[in-house]
């Protein structure tokens, strides 16, 4: 049990050797040590010094003699404290390196990827959640095809919310819903919500995944399969943005 926490705390298996010899026997000559654990004087010393560097272990001489003692055990506490101080400022200093370099690995990415789409996948309530936030970055109009009966059911508890946040964020939005009792309710509040609707022919016509168009991207939400693909193409946005276009123009206004 011992060993393996020292083994956790990053110990090799010499220096738990070491350790635990010297916490049974006391003060100890290396040669003692040597025989004890069955390691080379020289491997001894070179162990107790880097026990000594982790503060742990404690040299002293005696005569002619050198002598290893294990510290208090409660030692190791202080240790984790240290690893933990130390890990910390490496972190750091890595994250400064990522902060500095990050100009040129966006660059990269630029350039070998600018023409590529980019395609996110998100799965389950979460998922979908995370995917909406995505349309609060838009810079312009959101298009929508929108169905309010299947969005509300798909995630109660957020929309509501969500078109508060957009409309204080000054995100307008167009939106093409089916004819149903809740969607005809929401548009009531359009002025309050930044929001234009138009409505598919009664009866004829009805949707139940929604649609967003913003930026160069497009969020496809699946509200029976609880999935969400947001695809990044100003190509296939353009297009996409053309066709709500093209349907806009044709149906009534309110």
């Amino acid at each position: 049990m011992i060993k393996d926490l020292l083994t956790q705390l990053d110990f090799s298996e010499k220096e738990t050797q070491i350790y635990l010899a010297l916490l049974e026997m006391g003060s100890t000559k290396p040669s003692v040590l040597a025989k004890k654990t069955g390691l080379n004087r020289t491997t001894v010393y070179d162990i107790c010094d880097l026990l000594m560097q982790k503060g742990l272990v404690s040299k002293y001489k005696k005569g002619a003699g050198t002598f290893f003692n294990a510290l208090d055990p409660k030692q190791l506490l202080n240790y984790l404290d240290r690893e933990k101080e130390e890990k910390a400022k490496a972190i750091e200093k890595q994250k400064d390196k990522v902060a500095e370099l990050l100009p040129q690995l966006v660059s990269m990415q630029d350039i070998y990827g600018a023409n590529k789409p980019k395609v996110q996948f998100f799965e389950g309530e979460k998922g979908m959640r995370e995917a909406y936030e995505d349309t609060l970055t838009s810079k312009g109009t959101i298009l929508a095809y929108a169905n309010v009966e299947t969005v509300h059911e798909g995630l109660p508890n957020f929309f509501p919310e969500y078109y508060k946040r957009r409309a204080k964020n000054k995100i307008f939005i167009r939106a093409i819903f089916p004819v149903n009792a809740l969607s005809i309710e929401r548009s009531k509040l359009n002025q309050e919500e930044m929001r234009d609707t138009r409505f598919l022919p009664e009866g004829k016509m009805t949707f139940s995944p929604e649609v967003n168009i913003y930026n160069n991207k497009m969020l496809v939400a699946s509200w029976k399969e609880k999935i969400a693909i947001i695809i990044e193409s100003k190509e296939l946005a353009d297009l996409q943005k053309m066709t709500f276009n093209l349907l806009w123009d044709t149906l009534p206004k309110n």
